[in-house]
């Protein structure tokens, strides 16, 4: 049996000494020699059949020992961290420092490992805490720009004879040059003035360009060969084109809704906004009382772990060091917003212990289905690649966390900046939970800079007459094509 003994170092940072007897570490060592016989040829000897002590003559014991300790490791550190009842939040540094060898062949083998843990803390009183929103206020502004959202979809691009300005949709051709040699091109390029979906540099070399004409800037590759390497790029705009929003009319509202009337169409979409102040309401209490409760503990985070975090991060982005993405001031605040959402984490995991909290099945799906959506991807296929990744546990815990801090938020006192309570028992059950969730997304800061975000699905008015909505998804289907011409 593997003994180990388990060594704070830190209360993030854990030493393992582990000790393997010859007993555990023999059917390595069998494993081992049989590998290598299935391996190598030696003349009068078939593939598989040669004996070990020819193995050790040719070889070495000591590389067959190595063999069997690498292939071993692995299990017999499971083993020890199973026993030491410890579960490592870090890859572990793993020093070996005994191994049967000439003058014990039937020796142990030891080593030990080091490897970062979640800290336990003594969890704070988390009930009646206080804070103060805004009052959940729609405004004429509001109102304005949900019926602009929802001409917008409807609307259709036309081309216009003027310079390229802010919101337009452009066509053009890009050539990139890396010292003096064209490493991409693209032709007939779709492009919205200011999304800020392409090169660095793009939207201010087309500020003030009309159709026929060119540009240069430089600009940092993102990428390919030569990522991260600085490129001269050289613009052609073939097309300027502005959308063309349909009047605010009762055609429109029958055509873009359930209702007859433009008056109609005004004041559902009144209702709606009430309901996104609402909402939004609901998100800064939910980000004020985290806050509050995280003030009253001191979370101890592992520096490994967010160093890793960071660096995958960038990584996974396909950022190379010192490009103009990777800054000082960017890492020192995505390693702050890292470590406060590993705090949050541990903080949120006592909660959900403290309170019992639990997460059925039909809560799990709830949240992969509402996940799925933010990546356009089928909820079947989204849970089969989580299952396949072994996400599973990490989704639970992240839905068992949203429950624990629904807890937090339902003991809260809340008010508003006029005095007034703010009843919040919308937001405390699994269902007002979600739009909270679809609201706004703080569980991971590092991911969260990488996607677009979440925000609060349109209420988008059911379709009394089915003809009326078939028609209407069409033309919306029409507009969004149109832009990509």
């Amino acid at each position: 049996m593997v003994k180990s003994t388990a060594e704070n170092l830190s209360p993030t940072r854990v030493k393992l000494n582990v000790e393997v007897p010859f007993e555990e570490v023999k059917p390595s060592l069998d494993k081992a020699y049989k590998d290598i016989a299935n391996q190598v040829q030696i003349p009068g000897f078939r593939k598989g059949k040669i004996p070990a002590r020819l193995i050790e003559q040719r070889f070495g014991r000591e590389a067959v020992v190595d063999q069997a300790v690498n292939e071993g490791l692995n299990t017999w550190f499971s083993a020890a961290i199973s026993e030491a009842e410890l579960t490592p939040i870090s890859r572990p540094e793993v020093d070996v420092t005994a191994t049967p060898d000439s003058e014990n062949a039937e020796g142990p083998v030891v080593f030990t490992a080091e490897f970062d843990v979640r800290p336990t803390i003594e969890l704070p009183d988390y009930k009646g805490l206080k804070v103060t929103v805004e009052p959940a206020k729609a405004t004429e502004e509001d109102e304005q720009k949900a019926l602009d959202a929802l001409r917008s979809r409807f609307g259709s691009l036309k081309d216009v004879d003027r310079p390229a300005a802010q919101d337009d949709f452009v066509t053009m051709n890009l050539t990139a040059s890396v010292d003096g040699e064209q490493v991409d091109q693209a032709e007939g390029l779709s492009y919205q003035v200011g999304a800020g979906t392409m090169l660095e540099g793009i939207d201010e070399a087309l500020d003030g360009l009309s159709a026929g004409e060119d540009a240069t800037f430089e600009s940092t590759l993102n990428g390919g060969e030569h990522d991260g390497k600085t490129a001269v790029v050289k613009l052609e705009l073939t097309a300027v084109k502005e959308r063309e929003l349909p009047e605010a009319d009762d055609e429109f509202a029958q055509l873009a809704s359930e209702f007859d009337t433009i008056d109609e169409l005004k004041e559902d979409l009144k209702k709606q906004a009430a309901e996104d102040a609402v909402n939004r309401q609901g998100v800064e209490a939910r980000d004020k009382v985290l806050a509050e409760l995280a003030k009253l503990v001191e979370v101890p985070v592992p520096d490994g772990v967010i160093t890793e975090q960071v660096e995958q991060h960038f990584s996974a982005g396909g950022h190379a060091a010192g490009d103009d993405h990777d800054t000082p001031e960017h890492r020192a605040e995505l390693e702050a917003n890292t470590r406060e959402a590993f705090a949050n984490e541990v903080i949120l995991d006592e909660v959900a212990e403290a309170e019992e909290v639990t997460v059925d099945q039909g809560e799990l799906i709830e949240y992969i289905i509402a996940t799925s959506s933010e990546y356009g991807m089928d909820p079947n296929q989204f849970a089969m690649m989580l299952d396949q990744g072994g996400q599973i546990p990490m989704i639970m815990g992240e839905v068992r966390r949203r429950k624990a801090l629904a807890k937090v938020l339902e003991f809260a006192e809340v008010t508003d900046t006029d005095g007034k309570a703010v009843d919040l028992k919308a937001f405390v059950t699994p269902g007002g939970q979600e739009a909270l969730d679809a609201e706004a997304e703080g569980a991971d800061p590092a991911e969260a800079e990488e996607k677009p975000a979440k925000k609060a699905a349109a209420k988008k008015p059911a379709a009394k007459k089915a003809p009326a909505k078939k028609k209407a998804e069409e033309k919306a289907d029409d507009a969004e094509a149109s832009e990509q011409a």
